[in-house]
């Protein structure tokens, strides 16, 4: 009886934690959660719903250090959620990641944190990210790109590595009979899967650009995305992280086999080519909810705006 006790009052407890989280949460001017700063190019948040921090140490690796706060669970591993990885045009890999750039960011009046990498020797563009809360669980991210010289089918390969909890992995691509559905990223249809929009986005995934090391890729090109659209599932909980693009944004998604124990997503942003001074975005959103059904997460992405 004791046990049970103590058992409803951390319960309790965690739920007036919440409570008051949520009734001191910085807001905006809009009403939307805020980052803060907490050192140099370093940024902390704390929504309510999530808790963690962006550019953790000043570097390039997105949000790390993620709490669900309802349940206390951790969601990132590794480099973190919405990072930007690999960057390439046709056939050319630019360095190993963006992880590794110098990179500068800075605090908004509105609370949304804008970082940028500079052009350099070997790298002829810059690079911008924008992530801001549209919601206490959702993220957007705004990624531009100013080319300094010709960049034929650009890529911008936007990475997320999510703990072990998170063993589902599914696709909104085409099925077997035509349909559009959230298809799970079997082992049998191989290791690394590629989802791509249409035939010109297949061609870019197989122009060379992933037989560049380190860590080159052979992907199995899959069925064709129906929503440039993804999930990372935590069955034992339900508790689901929804990645999405615009259609006309990201040109594939790409998922190792869901057993594996890599546990990422990530969105291919671009996929066209661009002229020297030209200025391209790209926009992302991080949907974090418990139990979220097929139709409520169409509905999500057509919420999009």
């Amino acid at each position: 009886m004791k046990v049970l006790l103590a058992i409803f009052m951390a319960l309790g407890c965690g739920a007036q934690e919440r409570a008051r989280a949520q009734a001191q949460m910085k807001t905006n001017s809009q009403g939307a959660p805020v980052f803060s700063a907490a050192g140099a190019n370093e940024f902390s948040f704390d929504t309510g719903v999530l808790r963690g921090k962006l550019r953790a140490e000043g570097r390039s690796r997105g949000l790390s250090s993620v709490i669900y706060l309802p349940a206390g669970m951790r969601l990132d591993s590794s480099m973190g959620l919405f990072s930007h990885y690999r960057v390439f045009s046709a056939g050319k890999r630019y360095g190993t990641a963006a992880w590794d750039w110098p990179s500068e960011a800075r605090l908004g009046s509105d609370g949304a944190v804008e970082a940028r990498w500079p052009e350099a020797e070997g790298r002829p563009f810059e690079l911008r990210a924008r992530y801001r809360w549209a919601a206490p669980n959702i993220l957007d991210l705004e990624t531009t790109v100013l080319a300094k010289t010709n960049l034929p089918s650009f890529e911008s390969f936007l990475a997320s590595y999510f703990t072990a909890d998170f063993t589902n992995s599914l696709v909104c691509a085409s099925g077997s009979d035509g349909t559009r559905q959230l298809l799970a990223a079997d082992k049998s249809y191989g290791a690394w899967l590629a989802f791509p929009r249409d035939d010109g986005a297949a061609a870019i995934i197989r122009d060379g650009r992933w037989g560049f090391e380190p860590n080159p890729v052979d992907w199995v090109v899959m069925p064709r995305l129906t929503r440039p659209l993804a999930v990372r599932r935590a069955p034992a909980t339900g508790l689901t992280a929804v990645l999405m693009s615009p259609a006309s944004d990201c040109f594939a998604v790409c998922t190792p086999q869901q057993s594996d124990p890599h546990d990422s997503l990530y969105l291919s942003l671009f996929g066209r080519g661009l002229k020297e001074g030209e200025t391209a975005s790209a926009r992302a959103r991080l949907l974090i909810a418990p139990k979220l059904s097929e139709a409520e997460i169409l509905r999500q992405w057509r919420q999009f705006p």
